[in-house]
């Protein structure tokens, strides 16, 4: 094997360990977010796009 090929493939592991530790993050945060009853992100949303459109004008 030449170096390139070694090192496109500790490329692709680290970004699949990347992307397995940002899926186990996602799927803690959703279920801590569901099991404090905080799952209403319309209700987050709305607030502050009224504080960024005053912070606009």
């Amino acid at each position: 094997m030449d170096s390139r090929h070694r090192k496109k493939t500790k490329t692709n592991v680290w970004l699949a360990i990347g992307v397995a530790f940002l899926i186990i993050l996602l799927i803690l945060w959703l279920t801590m977010a569901d099991l404090w009853g905080d799952t209403d992100v319309a209700a987050q949303i709305a607030p502050l796009a009224s504080t960024l459109k005053l912070m606009t004008v």
